[in-house]
């Protein structure tokens, strides 16, 4: 399995040898060619030796914390990001979203949810859409490019995360439509979560600080109170 030329490379990085173990093996039962790492540095020498297309990542690791890795992975390429964090680590889930992580999963965890939310965001990752053919969508001087995966503003192309494009194109493919944050984390997330909706919240400030004149008064991406967000085109 790992000698496939076709399988996905997936890396885990956890101070847990039982959380590596048994990661591990769904993963490969799965499929996947496998990496592991105990600690941060380890991370980052694997990853720099494998280029995987996906990482699940431990916030909480000796030596270079979670966080600091997942930035250094950043700065080398996009790769997926799904984080590994303990219920007290609300906080550092928040950074590490706005860092650019495309998902996150709280210990304890199901090894199969974790697959469930590799296949979607690897599906995701690989730019698949939920229904027909990306579109380009122009709003004035806002240009969302959806077969070239890429946003634009005033003819520039402003930087966002895998996660931070899909969540507006998603938006701005519906003008006037109301979403709620659990939907959109089941249409954009690809995955029905637990209610926990800050991922939204982070996503959509990232977003108005991106493509707003004035973010703290967003004309394009609103908020609608008490129900979700909606674009305005």
């Amino acid at each position: 399995m790992m000698g496939s030329v076709t399988a996905q490379r997936v890396l885990i990085v956890d101070d847990e040898p039982m959380v590596l173990d048994v990661l591990a093996r769904y993963l490969e039962r799965e499929g996947f060619a496998v990496e592991t790492a105990f600690d941060g540095e380890e991370a980052l020498s694997v990853f720099a030796a494998t280029s995987p297309d996906l990482v699940v990542l431990d916030l909480m690791l000796p030596r270079i914390d979670g966080l600091a890795v997942m930035h250094a992975m950043r700065q080398r390429q996009a790769t997926a990001v799904i984080l590994l964090t303990a219920r007290g680590e609300e906080t550092d889930r928040i950074v590490g979203l706005e860092l650019g992580a495309d998902d996150y999963v709280t210990k304890p965890f199901s090894p199969r949810e974790v697959v469930a939310r590799v296949r979607a965001v690897l599906r995701r990752a690989g730019g698949e859409e939920a229904a027909g053919d990306p579109e380009v969508l122009e709003y004035g001087d806002l240009v969302i490019d959806g077969r070239r995966r890429e946003a634009r503003r005033r003819g520039d192309v402003i930087k966002l995360t895998r996660k931070e494009f899909e969540l507006l194109y998603h938006l701005a493919a519906q003008p006037g439509v109301t979403f709620t944050r659990t939907q959109l984390l089941e249409d954009v997330w690809d995955f029905a979560w637990d209610g926990d909706s800050a991922t939204v919240t982070v996503h959509v400030r990232r977003l108005r600080e991106k493509i707003e004149e004035e973010p703290s008064d967003p004309t394009r991406i609103v908020t609608v109170w008490g129900v979700g967000y909606r674009f305005e085109p």
